[in-house]
């Protein structure tokens, strides 16, 4: 979130001085305005934060109305509807402000709108003019109209998208940055839609794959274990009240609902503490490291998720490579925006040193990582030879596309038979326990 403040005060010759910078946090603007101290010598007075109020004006001959308007103190508001000619107002404060993101469909309207409109020759700064008056997220509005105010300021494009990556995230807000200083804002603004569209894609199909079977996993184990420990052991009893001789299956039913109904909240402990763990070794640099390093390694799951890596690679460093001058910052975005911890690491680590420091060849210093498979590295040198590395990257990105969209359609009618055959087992065995316990007479005498 980008937060917005004024400070006022003297410098070191008596004379007031103030001015206004954004920061993402209270803290960042207590370092900010320290620096200013420290820098300049300005000894500030007052810090306000900018701050949406809400107001009620009633005027002579109409109803009262209301509305809201951001500024840094309640002063301010006044003086503007005073200047309007009413009189007779009430304003209060926003107390509870809440801004929510906006979600993936909004930036993508707004970055296919954006490359509609400057293909017909309209101002970018008119665009952002009239999206966010458009916009019915007041994140994304305000972020347009500072997006706007920054740019009309003179501030450089990909300093002023970047501060907005809570907004549009880190690849696109650095497209859009990239583009602004560009002469073909409209070819990367669709190529960056395009990347969002087939993420958004990705992302879909991934949780088709694991979120329903889970679900269904999670239902069955449920009533497996409702029975179990409820309806089972209760008919159950009928057993030991007539001492009657037990089934096979049906004791050995009876031992595992009983250890269950004794260490069920053992499991769940353990099972607790092992996601728990697993959870905040994950959150960190490392542990993400080792994550996507040994996920790749899963037979059948985990060459799908690498290629699927690959090809974010590539459609980024082919997106990025036609419009950008430095192919270092190239190479390290497209890593960064592959979603592979394990992947970005080794880039990062191994391919980018030996070009900067060795002048090892492109080619040669990805194969060093160990992270590219052997096809990609062919058609990658092939590119580098005939002097297209842009067209190999679209090829390697356009292949794995459809390779990965194929194999997970079929990866995903796998894991539904595997997920029927789990169920269909789980309702054979409560079937055949409760045709043993039916089949049991009880002694006549």
């Amino acid at each position: 979130m980008i937060l917005e403040y004024r400070f006022k005060g003297t410098n070191s010759e008596g004379r007031n001085v103030q001015g206004t910078f954004t920061v993402s946090s209270p803290r960042e603007a207590r370092k900010h305005a320290a620096m200013i101290r420290s820098r300049h010598g300005v000894r500030i007075e007052k810090l306000e934060k900018r701050r949406d109020y809400l107001y009620k004006v009633w005027a002579p001959g109409r109803k009262p109305f209301s509305g809201r308007q951001s500024a840094f103190n309640k002063e301010e508001v006044a003086e503007a509807l005073q200047r309007l000619g009413y009189t007779r107002f009430k304003i209060n404060p926003v107390l509870f402000d809440l801004p929510f993101k906006p979600g993936i469909q909004d930036v993508l309207m707004f970055i296919r709108l954006s490359a509609n409109m400057l293909r017909d020759k309209m101002s970018f700064s008119r665009i952002l003019e009239m999206l966010a008056e458009e916009q019915s997220n007041r994140s994304m509005k305000e972020a347009l109209y500072q997006i706007e105010s920054q740019l009309k300021a003179g501030a450089e494009g990909r300093e002023v998208f970047m501060r907005f990556t809570h907004i549009f995230g880190r690849f696109p807000a650095y497209m859009l940055g990239l583009a602004t200083r560009s002469g073909n804002m409209a070819d990367i603004f669709d190529a960056t839609a395009t990347f969002i569209e087939r993420d958004v894609e990705i992302k879909k199909t991934v949780r088709k794959a694991m979120l329903s079977p889970l679900i269904t996993i999670l239902a069955t184990l449920g009533a497996f274990g409702y029975y179990v420990l409820e309806i089972f052991p209760a008919t159950a009893m009928l057993f030991s009240k007539y001492n009657m001789e037990t089934p096979p299956l049906t004791k050995a039913t009876m031992d595992f609902s009983n250890w269950l109904a004794q260490s069920w909240w053992i499991i769940l402990l353990v099972l607790a503490g092992v996601t728990l763990i697993l959870w905040r070794w994950w959150s960190t640099p490392q542990g993400k490291i080792w994550r996507d390093r040994n996920l790749v390694k899963i037979p059948g799951v985990g060459p799908l998720i690498h290629k699927m890596s690959i090809e974010i690679y590539f459609r980024v460093f082919g997106t990025i490579y036609a419009g950008a001058g430095d192919n270092i910052e190239t190479i390290r975005t497209a890593a960064e925006a592959c979603r592979n911890a394990w992947m970005e690491e080794r880039i990062k680590r191994v391919t980018i040193p030996l070009m900067l420091q060795e002048g090892e060849a492109f080619v040669t210093a990805m194969e060093a990582s160990g992270v590219f498979t052997q096809m990609s590295l062919t058609r990658l040198r092939t590119g580098q030879e005939t002097g297209n590395l842009l067209l190999a990257s679209e090829q390697i990105a356009n292949f794995y596309q459809a390779e990965t969209s194929y194999r997970m359609a079929n990866m995903i009618e796998i894991i539904q038979a595997v997920v029927w055959l789990f169920v269909a087992a789980a309702i054979t065995f409560l079937t055949l326990v409760s045709a043993e316990i039916a089949n049991i007479s009880p002694p006549t005498t």
